[in-house]
């Protein structure tokens, strides 16, 4: 059992030069989560909309890092919604905006998303809309 006990220590010491070498050596976080872009709100309700016209909802943020912030991709849940952003850099300290503009179709009640992957963090933030297409 001594053996055993040994042998695991040795194999664990063995490795450890190993995992060292994968991990991140310029000390910069392994996640991050979004904490340099402040949005206003990350889900709208629009409330009831009429059928047949589109509905365009805007999603704003502020840039509070100390470097430009890159909208790089924007991608809406599905085809009804299509999006618009903001597409210089926005400075430290300065607005960027994204806009989803639903086509309100189909009566009834709805759910869309748009995710949103910024030079600040390659996870995507999801941004949500709702409402209700009222027949007209």
């Amino acid at each position: 059992m001594k053996n055993l006990k040994i042998t695991a220590l040795l194999a664990v010491l063995a490795f450890s030069p190993f995992y060292a070498n994968v991990l991140p050596t310029d000390n910069s976080p392994i996640v991050r989560i979004f904490g340099d872009v402040t949005w206003k709100s990350e889900s709208i309700d629009v409330g009831n909309i009429p059928q047949g016209k589109p509905k365009v909802i805007r999603f704003e943020f502020t840039n509070t890092s100390k470097k430009p912030i890159i909208i790089e991709n924007v991608a809406p849940s599905c085809g009804c919604t299509t999006a618009d952003y903001t597409k210089t850099p926005i400075l430290p300290g300065k607005k960027g905006f994204v806009e989803a503009s639903y086509n309100a179709a189909a009566a009834g009640a709805f759910m869309k998303t748009v995710n949103v992957t910024t030079s600040d963090s390659k996870t995507p933030k999801t941004l949500s809309f709702k409402g209700t297409v009222v027949a007209s």
